[in-house]
């Protein structure tokens, strides 16, 4: 029997070495090597041909055609913001990735689901909280006794093995999985080797045993998932749960999903009995009357497959030092930097001495590229003290040369303008080839320039 070997693998970045190093050659961090044992090489090719030959295999090439194309029913998870995100449900022996930044509610939403899965059998693993405080935290969310969720509050794989053996759930989920830490490596909890070692046996087990499991993970100060990049390229699913602390939305977003859609969104709010699914955000993100206020622009967005309108707020004013301030909330800050060159460039407008400061109401952080004529039309509104009559709204993507670029879905943005009762919509000239306008009551205004449509706004 070969013996297992020693290596040695940087905590921060996960870089491998045969021998200790002191300064990594990947990261530049010192004194970040630590050693680990490495299970014996797998049999050679020659031992696994014997193998087969004897009959102890049976995974063997087949045509494409033969294989079986059925679905697997999905578990609902009694939750369509959810569903919707996941592609319909959690499909029976998938490993799905929960990120978000701490306290955003990842494990109060995680909660509130399986306490309304009342039919299926489900093992919460938690390594950061203790019993008490999840029964504190499950009291503060309306629900019924649940018969099926089983708690454990335990940090080690093979306890945790032996649990489900115990048990037999349908579900299991571990939160997180940061904190959970394998004897086979001789690492602390969190560092790149367990959370490797153990995601990695998570997924054997989910694959091997048809039970799908929930991983929830913590997002470092870059913001993107804590641990080695492996761990999003093992795992089926991966979902980022957004939102800023200070309000009271949260987004649920698909960034990898093996069984569906990426475009898919999920919005909630948060209230202090929990989360609360949002059907409808844009009645929600339009509550407030902003008559007569300059600097307010409506956009027709649409993030995933989900059109919204959402206000976006400028505010421009006189530079009070030497060099100019350009801030930006929810919206990319270099984007709006090029907005403003276009601005000042073809339509004439200087604001090189004056502070550009912009925001996304309701705390949401939008990439849809057809927010750019509504940012411009915000920054003249509040640049001239003039404001946007009300009723109007638009959606389109700005090019440098002062263009009105198409955006995608033009329909559902103008329908869901219509559903909300505005009267006037601006869109690019280029959207209008085969779109019929007879079926909508609003008013479509086709722009091909900047200069047309800030001369509709504002005459």
């Amino acid at each position: 029997m070969a013996k297992d070997k020693i290596a040695y693998v940087c905590d921060n970045c996960g870089q491998e070495s045969t021998k200790w190093i002191g300064k990594c050659p990947s990261c530049g961090q010192w004194n970040t090597f630590r050693e680990i044992r490495v299970a014996a090489s797998a049999p050679s090719a020659a031992t696994a041909t014997k193998l087969k030959g004897n009959g102890l295999t049976n995974n063997s090439p087949r045509l494409l055609k033969e294989i079986d194309s059925r679905q697997d029913p999905r578990i609902d998870m009694c939750d369509d913001e959810l569903n919707r995100v996941l592609g319909g449900g959690l499909v029976p022996g998938s490993i799905v990735l929960l990120g978000g930044e701490p306290g955003i509610g990842k494990s109060t939403l995680t909660l509130q689901t399986i306490l309304r899965m009342q039919d299926q059998s489900i093992l919460y693993v938690s390594g950061e909280e203790s019993a008490h405080q999840l029964k504190m935290r499950a009291m503060r969310i309306p629900h019924e006794d649940s018969d099926t969720c089983h708690i454990l509050c335990e940090t080690s794989l093979e306890k945790i093995y032996s649990a489900i053996a115990y048990l037999k759930p349908e579900i299991v989920i571990i939160d997180s999985i940061q904190t959970i830490y394998t004897e086979q490596v001789e690492t602390s909890p969190g560092s790149i080797t367990q959370v490797r070692e153990c995601a990695s046996s998570l997924l054997r087990f989910a694959k091997t045993s048809g039970i799908p499991v929930i991983l929830i993970g913590h997002i470092n100060k870059e913001g993107t998932l804590a641990g080695p990049k492996i761990l999003e390229h093992i795992v089926d699913t991966v979902i980022q749960f957004e939102g800023d602390q200070h309000y009271m939305y949260r987004i649920l977003r698909s960034i990898k999903n093996r069984f569906g859609s990426t475009s898919e969104l999920g919005i909630y709010e948060m209230m202090q009995s929990g989360l609360r699914q949002v059907s409808n955000p844009s009645e929600l993100l339009l509550t407030q009357d902003h008559e007569g206020l300059s600097g307010v622009a409506i956009s027709a967005a649409i993030e995933g497959v989900r059109p919204f309108l959402l206000e976006t707020q400028a505010l421009v004013s006189s530079a009070a030092y030497g060099t100019p301030q350009r801030s930006a909330t929810g919206f990319d800050q270099r984007r709006l930097n090029m907005l403003l060159a276009v601005l000042e460039k073809r339509v004439g407008f200087k604001l090189m001495q004056k502070d550009v400061f912009l925001n996304i109401a309701g705390g949401l952080r939008v990439t849809d590229l057809a927010m750019d004529l509504s940012v411009i039309a915000a920054v003249l509104s509040s640049n001239v003290d003039t404001a946007i009559e009300t009723g109007w709204c638009m959606a389109g993507e700005v090019g440098l040369s002062g263009e009105v670029r198409p955006v995608s879905r033009i329909e559902q943005r103008v329908a869901e303008a219509e559903k909300l009762g505005f009267s006037h919509i601006i869109v690019p000239h280029y959207n209008m080839s085969g779109f019929n306008t007879k079926r909508y009551k609003i008013d479509i205004v086709p722009v091909k320039k900047v200069e047309e449509a800030l001369r509709a706004l504002f005459g």
